[in-house]
């Protein structure tokens, strides 16, 4: 959580007639009525994007918005914003906001969730935004894995299943460098199995998982190599599989 960030989305909201008490939030409209973050969320994050303010201040407001309420809504009136009829928002603070919130020792998981399905499951969108959260960064990571770097690329790989194979296998192969982001990368590859959308090659995502230092009764660790070495591509595509799987394995 980025403190100034957030004090001056508190100020904003204040601003529209909206403070945090104790139990949570209420508005100058309706005094006696208690709001929950996500219905704050919902009323007025999109405001922040009819501020009269340049594109990066508003986009910046939204982030400390997110920091304030950490609902997933914020970051869908990013992304609608983003995708709005005034053009994209400014690429270096929408994906530095994005690497900051990764990075945090907090939970992510509005951040992670918002990349998950907004950004990774959209083709359109899902190279960019896999190679700006970590793609463009592993080879530090793992010449340099500081914690929060370490937060950051585990957490991406967690969620990576819907990213295009061809897109997010090179980081996949320089990640297998590094014990330390092993875990995040085998549930990456069982991500990509299971994922609606999840994508991979079953011979070269068999390689990788094999040569991940985890242990051998790690949990559904023996069911993905076997729909793996059976040639399966998705759980989706190949219904039956995962239980022929853990009937195989049991």
């Amino acid at each position: 959580m980025e403190r100034q960030a957030v004090e001056t989305a508190r100020r904003w909201l204040a601003d529209q007639g909206v403070r945090q008490v104790r139990d949570g939030w209420v508005s100058d409209e309706k005094p006696g009525e208690l709001l929950t973050a996500a219905q704050v969320a919902q009323s007025w994050a999109g405001d922040v994007f009819a501020e009269d303010l340049d594109t990066a201040d508003q986009l910046r407001l939204a982030f400390g918005l997110l920091d304030l309420l950490d609902e997933y809504w914020v970051t869908c009136e990013i992304r609608f914003a983003h995708d709005g009829s005034e053009g994209s928002l400014p690429a270096d603070v929408l994906w530095d906001g994005y690497r900051r919130r990764l990075e945090v020792d907090r939970d992510a998981e509005a951040v992670t969730y918002s990349l998950w399905v907004d950004w990774f499951e959209d083709h359109t969108t899902s190279a960019t935004a896999f190679a700006e959260v970590l793609g463009n960064d592993i080879d530090r990571v793992v010449a340099d894995p500081s914690e929060a770097l370490l937060r950051r690329a585990c957490r991406v790989l967690e969620c990576s299943g819907p990213v295009r194979w061809p897109v997010k296998v090179p980081t996949y192969r320089i990640a297998l460098r590094l014990p330390a982001l092993h875990p995040a990368l085998f549930r990456g590859l069982r991500a990509s199995f299971h994922d609606v959308y999840g994508d991979l090659e079953p011979a070269a995502a068999l390689t990788l998982l094999d040569q991940l230092d985890i242990p051998m009764n790690t949990q559904h660790r023996a069911e993905l190599r076997h729909v793996l070495a059976a040639g399966h591509k998705n759980h989706y595509r190949s219904p039956g599989a995962w239980d022929d799987a853990v009937r195989a394995c049991s």
